[in-house]
């Protein structure tokens, strides 16, 4: 099975207590040329295209005209240890050991509004770009037609790997449009996440960006590649629900 996950705008590069192996992006030559389009902006210019402060856009003017290659250790840091926020909380990686990193790496994908897809020990810069950023560039107006289908060409290379063909999506909505699912060459199971209350079940988004996260952990800490393993799922009071689920989208409650 492969997972994919969304990214973080919350991100932390301070340097890891343990030395780890690293990787290069698979897409970085792609991320260099969205790089050379956001140079020419002006902080007031990202500001209203990321509809963000005035010092949030200061600090990402300043990241784009400092981002450089090579990615080395010095100057960047490995995907699943740099981003922070509501579904890394649900992935301890500090405590994964140097063979459950090393399944991640098989088995989890990350996607990005810069660097395409991004693999747990990839080596990321800073950055904020979201995917739903209205960036024009040479192949079209935002990020979904800079990305077209190389996004979704490179998690069929990754499923080609896999001992079961199937992509289990884990990523928000915005992320996932950048993949054309009827060109996925596999199964896509979507895993929901509801809570009860006021006598219904219903999507809290704070909660189901943990849960995602848990499950993703779940996964590569039990190493599941059989998809009906994934309905063992019961972290933090979660439970599948047979009823509500539909398909391949199952939904699990508490």
């Amino acid at each position: 099975m492969l997972i994919i996950i969304s990214p973080s705008k919350t991100q932390d590069f301070a340097p890891l207590p343990r030395s780890l192996s690293y990787t290069q992006p698979h897409f970085l030559d792609e991320s260099s040329k969205l790089v050379t389009e956001l140079r020419k902006k002006k902080p007031a210019a990202l500001r209203e295209l990321m509809d963000i402060s005035d010092n949030l856009a200061e600090l990402n003017h300043s990241r784009y005209q400092e981002w450089q290659v090579p990615f080395t250790i010095e100057n960047a840091k490995q995907a699943l240890f740099a981003f922070k926020g509501d579904v890394y909380t649900g992935i301890p990686a500090e405590e994964y050991s140097d063979e459950e990193l090393q399944y991640a790496q098989e088995h989890l994908r990350i996607l990005s509004g810069l660097y395409g897809l991004l693999r747990p020990l990839d080596l990321m810069q800073p950055y904020r770009l979201e995917m739903k950023i209205k960036l024009k560039n040479k192949r079209g107006a935002d990020l979904y037609k800079f990305w077209g289908s190389r996004l979704t060409e490179g998690l069929n290379d990754a499923l080609q790997q896999q001992k079961e063909a199937v992509l289990v999506n884990l990523a928000s909505n915005e992320y996932y449009k950048a993949v054309q699912p009827k060109n996925i060459k596999g199964r896509i199971i979507t895993p929901q996440f509801k809570e009860f209350k006021n006598g219904k079940y219903s999507t809290v988004a704070l909660f189901a960006k943990r849960a995602r996260g848990l499950m993703t952990d779940y996964i590569l800490r039990n190493r599941l590649e059989a998809p009906e393993d994934i309905k063992g799922f019961n972290q933090e009071g979660y439970s599948y629900s047979e009823p509500q689920s539909t398909g391949d989208e199952w939904v699990f409650v508490r």
